[in-house]
């Protein structure tokens, strides 16, 4: 099995598809293309995709869209296990993982995933409303299930993987959460492989100008 991804420093979709797969322990053979280079393009012309990272190719089966190979990885791998086994518990942490997979546009434009980076913006009303729903979905998560793990439904899920390159960004442009976010956010960024992506990141010299946003803090 192959995925395909983009630059770890700024490539949040990719990180989504990786830490899946990571973080669950499923082997794989990882593929890093160069974002927004001929190369990049080039590569994917030879798999059946939509020109986007990630891109996951399981023998004959080829997935792309980060929420799609999650998944496709919980089905195939998990027995389901990558969403909370619980329904009410799995049908609010879909509802949050499409939430975000569709939304926040704000955040998205305005803080671009960048691992290695410490910077200040000067975030838009759009971009501070997407902050306070992002924080309200983690501190009521957590305050729920609390007593069941560390993470948005107590154990990890598919829900954990979608939020995780919104953590980098809150850590990156130093947003401020409520007390049980930042907790959550302290979780997300002490699982090991969640380290190892980031540590990865911090080494390419790769520039992308498009995602280097703010000023330096």
């Amino acid at each position: 099995m192959e995925l395909i991804i983009g630059n770890k420093n700024y490539s949040s979709w990719s990180l989504r598809g990786w830490l899946m797969l990571a973080a669950f322990d499923i082997k794989f053979k990882e593929t890093r293309l160069q974002l927004d280079t001929e190369s990049f393009y080039s590569a994917l012309k030879h798999v059946d995709c939509a020109d986007k990272v990630p891109v996951l190719v399981d023998g004959d089966i080829t997935v792309w869209d980060s929420l799609a190979i999650c998944e496709y990885v919980s089905e195939t791998y998990l027995d389901g296990r990558g969403w909370p086994q619980d329904r009410a518990a799995r049908a609010e942490a879909r509802a949050i993982a499409a939430e975000m997979h569709s939304g926040f546009f704000g955040v998205r434009n305005e803080m671009p995933m960048n691992c290695r980076a410490k910077r200040r913006i000067e975030a838009s009303e759009a971009a501070m409303k997407d902050v306070a729903r992002i924080d309200d979905i983690w501190s009521s998560c957590r305050e729920r299930f609390a007593d069941k793990g560390p993470w948005l439904f107590g154990e990890f899920s598919i829900a954990d993987v979608m939020y995780a390159p919104v953590v980098s960004r809150f850590e990156t442009y130093g947003v401020a959460v409520s007390e049980a976010s930042h907790a959550y956010m302290q979780s997300v960024l002490n699982h090991p492989k969640m380290q190892e992506w980031i540590e990865a990141g911090k080494q390419e010299t790769e520039i992308v100008e498009a995602d280097e946003a703010g000023v330096d803090v």
